[in-house]
């Protein structure tokens, strides 16, 4: 599998500018799907040192380059006293399911690399723990998001492909209106990237620039 940096500080605004453009020219943009700050909650996936890290084997180039436009949502949706929620990945044996098999190895509980980077204030928003792509799955995320009133979600995070996709098509089936940050999700490379993009333009979400929302 390669591993490429399609995301960088000085080309992601670029890049994901023409991504953007591409849905455009397909007819994926959906336009009429309106975005409203007061009915939305933001979700940020697994920003964690796991995937963060050059030192980690699941290190995706292209992650630091998100870093400033997740900073910006999360201190938009804070000040705007709108609800954050951070997820964090950790496994086990017994909870792992397929995982376990699939990767090389597991996030784990007391593990360094478990950790959320050090550039997002946690403090912001409420930590949910979660045991699969899905940040809905065996959590209380939707009775949370439903108690609250929500009904669009702005997901960002890592990663694009697995697990922020995932997470996506479930708020869908959920009916939340779901808005998903080209420039607020990375991957290992452009085509899992935009492959995952088209595919939940097509069906799912709407696909936006961060700039859209803040």
């Amino acid at each position: 599998m390669i591993k490429n940096y399609y995301f960088t500080p000085s080309s992601i605004n670029q890049y994901s500018r023409q991504m953007y453009n591409r849905l455009v020219d397909l007819g994926l943009s959906h336009q009429d799907t309106k975005y409203f700050p007061t009915k939305a909650a933001l979700l940020v996936l697994d920003v964690q040192k796991y995937f963060f890290s050059e030192e980690s084997h699941a290190f995706i180039p292209s992650a630091n380059a998100i870093i400033s436009n997740l900073q910006k949502l999360i201190n938009y949706f804070y000040l705007k006293k709108r609800p954050i929620y951070f997820t964090k990945h950790i496994n086990d044996h017994e909870n792992a399911g397929l995982m376990k098999s699939w990767w090389r190895d597991l996030i784990v509980e007391n593990s360094e690399m478990a950790d959320l980077i050090e550039e997002i204030d946690i403090n912001k928003g409420i930590l949910i723990r979660k045991e699969r792509y899905d940040a809905f799955w065996n959590t209380n995320l939707n009775e949370s998001l439903k108690r609250a009133g929500i009904e669009q979600v702005v997901i960002c995070g890592v990663m694009t492909h697995l697990c922020c996709e995932t997470t996506a098509r479930t708020a869908f089936m959920h009916d939340y209106q779901v808005f998903f940050t080209i420039d607020g999700t990375a991957s290992y490379n452009d085509e899992f990237h935009m492959a995952s993009i088209l595919n939940l333009s097509h069906g799912f979400a709407k696909a936006v620039l961060c700039s859209e929302l803040t």
